[in-house]
């Protein structure tokens, strides 16, 4: 790929030096709990009217004091040493790289569509994460939450498609990233809803399958993107779609189920077998339309 002298997102936000903690979102209503019972005693009393004097001083200080309290930080993650390779460092700029040109693509996507496209941002962590959707460990993924529109990325999971996988290459790392987008896509667009409100009542299977529909929508868009990076920025390398195409395939759910060592079940599937992944992403990128992208009008089985 050729992103080296394309613009950088500042929509990429950095908490690789940071440890998330299971529960911390409780904290602080579980602190608010404390005050009715404080206010009972004399004793009680005292103790809130030194809190309180404690937390207006550590606001004169610049010190948030009530965090400290809750034993968590403001931002409910406990810092941790960081120190970054040249490498680790290259990777970021790659990501922000990526990312700014999704911007660019969607942008003009959604001003088709009459839309105002709003950024996502993008969350690189290590290990493990809070997101509004919850605590998460780097095991699960890239994974977008539509509860904060953000995406989260352990970089390592490059590694893993790499070594693992056997996807390497940007152009497959970028494609990990686009199809991510494409979930943000489909919250702005409220697809995403529209796909919890059409699975409520109804079977596993059957929920399973319009998850398959929503995630191979996302690899259209991320193919869409493609699309555009290469004929309007000229992005792309030879053999970068080959990159991508090789990565699709290489997260297929039943590729996925025979590498556990198990048996393939196609009613299990929630991201779309290697075929079907390889092949939408192809749609996307081939056609650069949106309107192609209407996975849930096709039979995706």
């Amino acid at each position: 790929m050729r992103w080296k002298g394309a613009r950088r997102s500042g929509n990429v936000e950095d908490r690789r030096g940071q440890r998330a903690t299971m529960g911390a979102a409780g904290s602080a209503p579980a602190l608010l709990r404390l005050v009715p019972m404080l206010l009972r005693t004399k004793v009680g009393r005292v103790v809130l009217i030194g809190a309180v004097v404690a937390i207006i001083g550590g606001q004169m200080l610049g010190v948030d004091v009530l965090s400290v309290l809750m034993g968590v930080g403001g931002s409910r993650y406990q810092q941790a040493p960081q120190q970054q390779s040249t490498a680790d460092r290259e990777v970021v700029d790659f990501v922000s790289a990526v990312l700014a040109d999704t911007e660019e693509t969607w942008h003009a996507q959604f001003a088709g569509l009459g839309r105002h496209y709003r950024e996502p941002k993008l969350v690189l962590f290590r290990g493990s994460v809070n997101s509004a959707c919850g605590y998460a460990t780097a095991a699960v993924g890239p994974f977008y939450c539509p509860g904060d529109q953000k995406l989260y990325l352990d970089l390592s999971f490059f590694q893993d498609l790499a070594v693992r996988h056997s996807a390497p290459g940007d152009f497959a790392q970028a494609y990990v990233i686009a199809h991510e987008v494409g979930h943000h896509v489909q919250t702005l667009l409220g697809i995403s809803e529209q796909v919890r409100a059409a699975g409520r009542g109804r079977s596993e299977a059957d929920v399973n399958a319009l998850s398959v529909s929503q995630e191979l929508q996302a690899d259209c868009f991320a193919g869409l993107w493609g699309h555009v990076a290469n004929k309007q920025r000229q992005l792309l390398d030879p053999g970068d779609l080959e990159e991508a195409l090789q990565a699709a395939a290489a997260i297929g759910d039943d590729r996925l189920q025979r590498e556990a060592g198990g048996r393939v079940v196609p009613d299990s599937f929630t991201h779309g077998s290697s075929q079907q992944r390889v092949h939408w992403f192809r749609v996307g990128f081939e056609s650069g339309d949106f309107a192609a992208c209407d996975t849930f009008a096709q039979d995706t089985r």
